[in-house]
């Protein structure tokens, strides 16, 4: 997976570009995290789906 070098933040008050060496370490880390918490691709679908159901 290719390394980010930009994170493009949006607001309400627009947008802002970070590209700092220890703020995209900061991003890396989060997204590493959100990666381990995530259900696979099908448990998501499938959760996706159950809760389209009851809408």
């Amino acid at each position: 997976m290719p390394q980010l070098d930009t994170v493009q933040l949006d607001s309400s008050h627009g947008s802002m570009l970070l590209d700092a060496d220890m703020q995209l370490r900061r991003y890396r880390g989060l997204l590493d995290r959100l990666r381990t918490l995530a259900l696979p691709v099908e448990e998501s679908c499938d959760f996706i789906r159950r809760i389209a159901q009851d809408l």
